[in-house]
């Protein structure tokens, strides 16, 4: 009803799949380019994860018109199936015949018969599953079992996995463990950033017709605020607020139009000002130099733990840097109910407030990356995500699945996805270790953690920030030149500290210790240098950058 007042020739903000509207961030691009990337590697498995309507499902349909034509694809969208049902859910996607009531066993004998004439054909076989966090642990395993068939070069079955945030948790079980060693690629997509809204909103209008702003700053500051930057949310904000403008023939659409259409559709009352605020802020404000007092008072440091020290960030702004730093006992007792009922109590709840205070204040990504750049001596630049500014002053950013062990071998300053005691996901920076710590900067704070309590927190996705060599190749392998073989056999000894052999030809010792090398990092153990393997090898190898550690290398 409002198309023609808007100057439109389409609903710009359905929540249909519509593929004129398709609008890929930094953050899609990379996902596309990561499956991509798992596909072309051979492997067995693709790992896609990402909150519910960060468009996972936008990336997989737009892989899915890049793959060649000589590939047979299967899409299951409803997963919650036992393995027969999978099985027979798959056949139907092919097209292979099976009889009624087939067993498990005359299932996977089809499949395999077709996975091996598809070979034969030169043809390629690809299972994408959505929602995949539905999944049975056995069903999963089966589809292990699946990407056994193989020939000397190949998997003949690829399988892509999309899935919300617990998809991750699942596969760390242990009965999985295997599966998990198969995943060639992952990707977790993040929510749009505040520019990236307003890239997204602007794209959408000028595909319905309209190319002037409709949407004011503020605006789109409320819509990030209100949506999280999560598309589908914001395409529900969207579509609400132009209601609101039409009935009331008001153009552009400011932040209280968003905020009332925010009350509607996400059942959220708009902000009201409250009488109480200035009372409420004096009461923090006291409680807070109350606990300063206690804590850095010489009665106070006698409870206190002797862990407990203030810890300063070169890095951040003379106003930031009085920062609180605990000690890791005290945040590993974080959520424990029984706490002693001494002095200490009192001061364990004020470690408590500060973590949690640090937690609420660290919902967004960007601020992390901020850290991480000031630790590089580098600084965001406006209108640019984070990985886009880093790449301007000569970095780049690279994403990895890994745990406490990846961190620290890798001994880089890292971007670390957490999740809260409500599985509520926030975001860190790692930014120093010492033994079994690390010291984690949290919006403008700095705490010492134990590794029990990261460990309980940590999603399993980080991201750093590198020096990437140039002129580096795409892949060492047999057909190498003796130069480039050299190199491998050289930084492979270095890495293990051990001295190099002078070598003419890729021989079979330097093809063993690479593929020790890529299984002690996750990689496909197939023998060959590709992509993955040279750049996690050229992270050990780089003198560029800060480290977690002493140390510049930590192999």
């Amino acid at each position: 009803m409002y198309k023609a007042f808007f100057g439109l020739n389409d609903n710009p903000f359905s929540i249909a799949p519509n593929p004129h509207y398709l609008f890929l961030s930094d953050r899609h691009r990379e996902a596309l380019a990561h499956l991509t990337y798992g596909l072309g590697e051979t492997g067995g498995f693709v790992l896609l994860t990402g909150e519910v309507g960060t468009g996972k499902t936008t990336v997989s349909r737009c892989l899915l018109k890049q793959l060649p034509d000589n590939t047979d694809t299967a899409f299951i969208l409803n997963p919650s199936l036992t393995e027969s049902e999978l099985l027979a859910t798959l056949c139907d996607e092919l097209g292979i015949v099976y009889g009624d009531e087939p067993s498990l066993k005359q299932l996977t004998d089809l499949i395999s018969k077709f996975l091996l004439e598809n070979h034969s054909k030169d043809r390629n076989t690809v299972l994408i599953i959505d929602e995949a966090q539905h999944l049975r642990a056995e069903v999963l395993e089966q589809l292990r079992l699946l990407t056994n068939l193989e020939t000397d070069t190949k998997k003949l079955l690829q399988v892509i996995l999309i899935g919300q945030p617990e998809l991750q948790q699942l596969l760390k079980r242990q009965e999985l463990r295997q599966l998990a060693q198969r995943i060639t690629a992952r990707y977790h997509l993040l929510p749009l950033t505040i520019e990236e809204v307003a890239l997204y909103v602007q794209h959408r209008l000028q595909v319905a017709g309209r190319h002037e702003p409709l949407f004011h700053k503020s605006a789109i500051k409320a819509l990030h605020k209100y949506s999280g930057g999560i598309p589908r949310l914001i395409n529900l904000l969207c579509e609400r607020a132009l209601m609101a403008s039409y009935a009331q023939s008001k153009v552009p659409i400011d932040s209280k139009m968003v905020r009332l259409a925010s009350a509607e559709v996400l059942g959220e009352e708009p902000e009201k000002k409250s009488l109480l605020l200035p009372v409420s802020i004096a009461a923090s404000l006291l409680a807070t130099f109350g606990i300063a007092f206690y804590l850095f008072s010489p009665a106070g440091s006698t409870a206190a733990s002797p862990n407990l020290h203030q810890k300063t960030n070169p890095s951040l702004s003379a106003g930031q840097n009085q920062i609180a730093s605990i000690s890791a006992d005290k945040m590993a007792n974080q959520g424990v109910a029984q706490v002693p009922a001494t002095r200490n109590t009192n001061s364990l709840s004020s470690s408590q407030q500060v973590l949690n205070s640090a937690i609420a204040q660290s919902h967004e990504i960007d601020t992390a990356y901020a850290s991480i750049l000031g630790l590089w001596g580098k600084v965001p630049y406006i209108g640019l995500s984070a990985c886009q500014s880093a790449k301007q002053q000569g970095l780049d950013c690279f994403q990895q699945q890994g745990n406490w062990h990846s961190l620290v071998r890798l001994n880089y300053p890292a971007v670390v996805y957490l999740v809260d005691d409500n599985q509520q996901a926030f975001y860190g920076t790692v930014v120093s270790r010492q033994g079994e710590q690390i010291l984690l900067q949290l919006n403008e704070q700095q705490l010492w953690v134990s590794r029990d309590w990261f460990t309980r927190h940590f999603t399993g996705t980080f991201e750093i920030l590198w020096q990437a060599p140039h002129n580096q190749p795409k892949e060492i392998g047999q057909s190498a030149n003796q130069a480039q073989i050299q190199w491998l056999e050289n930084s492979l000894a270095r890495i293990n500290d051990r001295a190099p052999r002078l070598v003419d030809h890729f021989d079979a010792e330097l093809e063993q210790q690479l593929k020790a090398f890529q299984r002690q990092h996750g990689l496909s153990a197939d023998g060959i240098a590709g992509t993955q393997t040279l750049i996690q090898l050229n992270l050990y190898l780089s003198d560029a950058g800060p480290r977690l550690g002493q140390s510049k290398r930590l192999y």
